[in-house]
């Protein structure tokens, strides 16, 4: 996935220099510095969500069927 995001952000880089846009360029430095620096939602540990440490008893629930 790294190969194919630095591959996109240096087809972006040449076609902003191609067209002399400096906003694509910027995205293309952008989509590019991502994969080399592993960093974005993608990177290690980059989406995780806390593990929570339940010690607490699991009490029954009951419920009441309403008609």
């Amino acid at each position: 996935m790294r190969v194919l995001r630095l591959a996109l952000g240096i087809f972006i880089i040449v076609q902003g220099v191609v067209a002399r846009d400096w906003l694509f360029i910027g995205a293309g430095v952008l989509f590019s510095l991502m994969p080399i620096l592993n960093i974005g939602c993608c990177g290690a540990s980059g989406c995780n969500t806390p593990v929570r440490k339940n010690t607490g008893n699991v009490e029954d629930v009951s419920y009441e069927e309403i008609r």
